[in-house]
């Protein structure tokens, strides 16, 4: 069927949209327990309530998967959601957040005191100038393929979420896009990304960053760089 783009969006045939949550927020110390060599915190008050605000947001959506990472933040995240559609989450470890080696749990530190290696960061837009972080050959693989694993989990047109980290959004957003690794990396917390992959395999940006649900959740301001922490 040809699209009239006068007229609202709608999921073409044999297409899957995938929407990408970022969980909500969850403050990440210093020197915290690691597992996995990932951060694991609980999601923090406001986090809650954020996680409320994408349920109420979706909760007349139809759903055919619900996923999270190994994270506890995504599960979290996804709770509220997944009792409102009586549904029950399933995993997928490629979408966990990248791995930052000896900066684990010490982004939002580092951003803020202007760490030598942050310009050569965001310069590059490579995670694995962070000394042991995971390389970006093996983070883009697994994301990739998290991303099939999305893709393929029904059949015909058909929708699924999944709740996952900022980093992640980034990544999946620069393999459809093909932009720098770090045009996408400001993804907010409980904010919602759409990507669809059409019948015949291609993949699109349909939006980045949908935070209207939000505005009824106050939060403090957050320190500079807290965005890019706890991810």
């Amino acid at each position: 069927m040809t699209r009239d783009f006068q007229q609202p969006f709608s999921l073409p045939d044999g297409a899957t949209e995938v929407l990408l949550v970022r969980h909500g927020s969850a403050p990440r110390l210093a020197g915290a327990p690691l597992i996995d060599g990932s951060s694991d915190p609980d999601l923090s008050e406001l986090g809650r309530r954020q996680a409320d605000a994408v349920a109420r947001r979706l909760d007349d959506q139809r759903l055919d998967g619900l996923f999270v990472t190994p994270l506890r933040r995504t599960h979290q995240t996804a709770a509220p959601l997944a009792a409102a559609l009586g549904m029950t989450p399933a995993m997928v470890p490629e979408l966990r957040e990248v791995r930052l080696g000896d900066w684990e749990g010490q982004l939002q530190e580092r951003v803020v005191a202007n760490d030598e290696l942050i310009a050569k960061l965001f310069r590059t837009g490579r995670w694995d100038v962070i000394p042991g972080a995971e390389s970006m050959d093996a983070f883009a693989e697994r994301v990739q393929a998290g991303l099939a694993l999305l893709a393929d989990s029904g059949t015909d047109s058909r929708r699924v979420l999944a709740v996952v980290h900022g980093g992640v959004i980034a990544e999946a957003c620069r393999q459809v896009t093909q932009s720098h690794p770090f045009a996408f990396l400001r993804a907010e917390n409980c904010s919602i990304t759409r990507l669809m992959r059409t019948l015949n395999g291609r993949w699109e940006l349909n939006c980045f960053n949908d935070t209207a649900h939000l505005d009824g959740v106050i939060a403090s301001d957050p320190p500079a760089g807290a965005r890019l922490a706890a991810r």
